[in-house]
């Protein structure tokens, strides 16, 4: 007869297969039933709703919401697809957020359909979905695919966010702006809509942030049609991060329009530069001792995942994370060994510059160090 742990390490087995190509959202009848009572038990498993199961580790602690924030947008992706197959889709100011590389994890998301109910389904930690029935699906060309959530087109999210979205997300919005080539795809939009209003405000966009080519094209493509279009500004002072005239991907331009936003605050509130620390031993021991913490912070919002090593110690019955402090501190921060190489890098820099090297030289001589550390990061649970 199998043992407790022989069984556990049957159904890990089984939720490794599950987790091919990096998924972390399954159905319930994605398992037995009795495989999936053992992963839950564990703390492998999470409920989210009933049918529905989320990835989780042995060292989230009741209240961690890690797990689920990791998995929130799989999640929906999954739900949806599942419930609507193609028929559903996040709406023009969801979309231009997510275009935007803006992931923070709203409080209720909007899923449009034809076969909505108008119904609220409430998740884990205050988060919801809403299925808004709507009577027909835009245009195919209008959408796009991103990650298994289907949203407006960055374009087309531009064309149909309100002219006040601009002002509350000038950051999204102008790095939407930046990251399009041509104003080909917007034209098509505005002549076939006959968006004058829509088309001013986006040529006065494009003129704020540094293109002027983009806004007189615009303009005179509208007036050749016929329409009456009066360029205006829809962001507010102090709102235009930089020229941006040329396209680049949008976590670039988000990273670059943050730092602008910011910057003048930080260098306000930055505090005097302490100098080199007096007791060099001392301080290389602070930082080995930020290890543990450092890597649980920084590796869990990139999700668990079921390791060989994991399996095979529990089917010897060698882990034990209640009882045995190696396996707690295995269960809670060990991360992969590329995380390790990476930490050593880092550290091995530090410890250079307070020896007198130049910190600006040493600091990219580790960037490209750690480019080339072996092995992915991951949290091992």
């Amino acid at each position: 007869m199998a043992t407790p742990n022989e069984k556990l390490a049957a159904s890990l087995d089984v939720l490794k297969a599950l987790q091919r190509g990096g998924r972390h959202v399954f159905r319930s009848d994605d398992l037995s039933r009795v495989h999936r009572q053992r992963l839950v038990a564990n703390g492998f498993l999470q409920e989210v709703m009933k049918g529905w199961l989320i990835f989780s580790s042995p060292s989230a602690h009741e209240g961690d919401s890690t797990p689920w924030y990791a998995s929130f947008w799989e999640f929906c992706a999954r739900y949806c697809n599942d419930r609507f197959g193609e028929e559903w889709y996040l709406s023009p100011e969801q979309s231009l957020l997510l275009h935007g590389e803006r992931t923070v994890i709203p409080d209720q998301v909007v899923v449009n359909s034809p076969n909505g109910t108008n119904n609220a389904i409430e998740l884990l930690f205050g988060t919801s979905l809403y299925d808004l029935k709507v009577p027909a699906m835009p245009a195919t060309a209008d959408l796009v695919v991103r990650d298994g959530l289907r949203l407006f087109s960055p374009a087309a999210a531009l064309v149909r966010v309100v002219e006040s979205f601009f002002r509350r997300n000038p950051v999204e919005t102008q790095v939407m702006l930046a990251s399009l080539g041509d104003a080909s795809d917007l034209l098509r939009l505005l002549l076939n809509g006959g968006h004058s209003a829509k088309a001013g405000y986006l040529a006065g966009a494009f003129r704020q942030t540094g293109r002027p080519d983009l806004a007189g094209e615009i303009i005179g493509a509208m007036k050749s049609a016929g329409y009456d279009v009066r360029e205006s500004n829809p962001f507010e002072a102090g709102q235009i991060f930089g020229t941006l005239r040329r396209p680049r991907a949008p976590i670039v331009g988000r990273v670059e329009m943050l730092w602008e936003s910011m910057r003048s605050a930080v260098v306000e509130t930055f505090p005097k530069e302490p100098g080199l620390p007096k007791d060099r031993d001392a301080y290389l021991r602070f930082v080995d001792g930020i290890y543990q913490s450092d890597a649980y912070h920084s590796l869990s919002i990139e999700g668990y995942s079921v390791t060989p090593e994991v399996i095979e110690r529990v089917r010897q019955g060698n882990w034990d994370p209640e009882h045995h402090e190696d396996d707690r501190k295995s269960r809670d921060a060990l991360a992969a060994r590329g995380y390790w190489q990476a930490f050593q890098l880092v550290k091995g820099s530090v410890e250079k510059v307070i020896a007198g090297e130049n910190a600006g030289a040493r600091a990219r001589h580790t960037r490209s160090g750690i480019a080339n550390c072996s092995s992915p990061v991951s949290l091992r649970a």
